[in-house]
């Protein structure tokens, strides 16, 4: 078995030889001593074993680990790249694609279709590539495509600290199988779909027939589940996907929600059943307020704006009592959910309203955001979404910046809120330029270069300005996104559109092209 198999070792040969019927088989220790004798084991060229500090999900489906490796050859001397994810619980292999480029959209790709096949995992791991991130996209983050799809799926992403490969052992591991077994043995393949269809038999195998040390010599096709994921992602609406509530967070149906009118006192506090106090402010002292209460909210509106949106303290019984003073059954709820500090966020995105002082800056956790002049006295929205914040004022999306606090904070600032609606458009439109792309597939723009691909060369390509970064568009499909890395984009200067020419994308409201320097 040893001369047939040059990679089985002694616990590896002393299962086989269980599985053709001896009874009993030949321990570990045995077989060893066998190989050590015959000259097909050097006992000292032996790795000495580290000290890992191992984990493992509980079940399947509760985390991916992500990554791409190098590997397929073809024959005019081409390197493709491998896309691979791994279950944690099983080390079933829920992706092996086949990319000639591992761009954001082809992972991203192949990503979705493992979904779409097994099922949305709850957690994805993966280090900290730009395909998978755009934290540490200079000079400002971004979210590229994979964050995206995870935040409208409602999948938490978790990333690895830079250069810790060991975070990610288990699809490492992977890489390292798949490379002695399968890469090793393989002359350059014809095209993609031939390399693609080699790489299926052998991950069907790894998956279905090859025993797993780590898993006790089970496959990991036994411990994946494969027929009840297989089945319920038939069940799954992946082009509806939603975001899953937190376990924490009750129903609005359960709960009873009471509505009334209150005349704000001098001291501009409110108080509820005796139970708790609501500052709305000496400055509306005398108006009347619109109240919406329920166990987990209170939402305070005047003259039909909201105002102000406080978890709530209040028992069943204090809904009875504010009944009692006027109240009655109260509709949907006017605003989205207060947030808890003992809430589990996830993915969920989250909001606070501040008001600009005559700067124009507003606080937001202790820390001062500069926003301008222009929006001093105004009720700004600040809304946070993975690592960036983005800033609406008057409905319309400002600008997006680095968000100052992290995820495991956001449920403490004062008024936070749940939010699952789309983000508000910008102002107007972001400003927009035409280029035709060279042969290079390099344009410029404010003197900065735009690697738009060589495969887009001839085409005139849209590229809308924003406050960071470019991006640019083809018939309505966005081809990337670019941070600004020169001089900013000044001088907007629009022209009127001209007989004949090519519209530019909505990014432009009024459809007029744009000069940019």
């Amino acid at each position: 078995m040893r001369r047939a198999h040059q990679r089985w070792g002694a616990r590896r040969i002393s299962f086989e030889l269980s599985r053709t019927g001896l009874d009993p088989g030949p321990s570990r220790a045995t077989v060893h001593r066998v190989l050590v004798r015959n000259g097909l084991v050097d006992p000292h060229a032996q790795q000495r074993k580290r000290a890992w500090n191992r984990w493992e999900r509980d079940a399947p489906m509760q985390l991916w680990q992500l990554d791409i490796v190098d590997g397929m050859r073809l024959p005019n001397g081409r390197q493709c790249k491998i896309v691979t994810g791994l279950d944690d619980h099983s080390r079933f292999a829920v992706v092996a694609a086949v990319v000639a480029r591992p761009t954001g959209k082809a992972i991203c790709a192949a990503f979705t279709a493992a979904m779409d096949r097994y099922g949305e995992p709850e957690e994805v791991l993966t280090d900290n590539g730009k395909q998978f991130t755009g934290r540490h996209t200079k000079p400002m983050p971004v979210e590229v495509l994979f964050e995206r799809i995870c935040r409208q799926r409602g999948i938490v992403q978790r990333l690895t600290k830079i250069r810790s490969p060991t975070t990610t052992g288990k699809v490492e591991r992977f890489h390292h199988s798949l490379q002695q077994e399968f890469l090793n043995h393989c002359a350059p393949f014809p095209d993609l779909p031939s390399a693609q269809a080699a790489l299926d038999g052998w991950v069907d195998a790894y998956n279905t027939r090859r025993p797993h040390q780590s898993l006790d010599m089970a496959t990991p096709a036994t411990r994946f589940h494969r027929p009840v994921i297989a089945a319920a992602a038939t069940l799954r609406q992946p082009s509806r996907p939603q975001r899953p509530a937190a376990a924490s967070v009750p129903a609005l149906a359960e709960l009873r929600a009471v509505e009334l009118h209150l005349s704000v006192p001098p001291s501009g506090a409110l108080s509820l059943a005796g139970r708790q106090l609501v500052w709305v402010g000496k400055a509306f002292a005398g108006r009347t307020v619109h109240l919406w209460a329920d166990q987990r909210s209170i939402h305070l509106a005047v003259a039909g704006e909201h105002l102000k949106t406080v978890p709530s303290r209040l028992s069943i019984d204090d809904l009875h009592q504010l009944t009692a003073r006027g109240g009655r059954a109260a509709g949907p709820t006017p605003a989205a959910s207060a947030l808890h500090p003992d809430d589990a966020l996830g993915a969920t995105a989250v909001q606070v309203h501040r008001t600009a002082n005559r700067d124009g800056n507003v606080q937001l956790a202790g820390q001062r955001i500069q926003l301008g002049a222009d929006y001093a006295g105004q009720r700004i929205t600040l809304r946070m979404d993975g690592h960036l914040l983005h800033v609406i004022a008057d409905d319309h999306l400002a600008r997006t910046l680095p968000s100052p606090v992290p995820a495991d904070q956001r449920g403490r600032l004062v008024g936070a809120q749940r939010v699952d609606t789309p983000l508000p458009p910008p102002r107007g439109g972001a400003p927009a330029v035409r280029r035709r792309v060279p042969a290079d597939g390099v344009t410029m723009v404010a003197g900065q270069r735009l690697r738009i691909g060589r495969v887009h060369a001839g085409k005139t390509v849209t590229i809308a300005v924003e406050d960071t970064h470019y991006r640019a568009y083809y018939d309505g499909e966005e081809l990337g996104a670019y941070p600004q890395t020169g001089k900013p984009a000044v001088r907007v200067t629009r022209t009127a559109h001209r007989a004949g020419q090519t519209p530019v994308r909505p990014a432009c409201p009024d459809n007029e092209p744009s000069t940019i320097s």
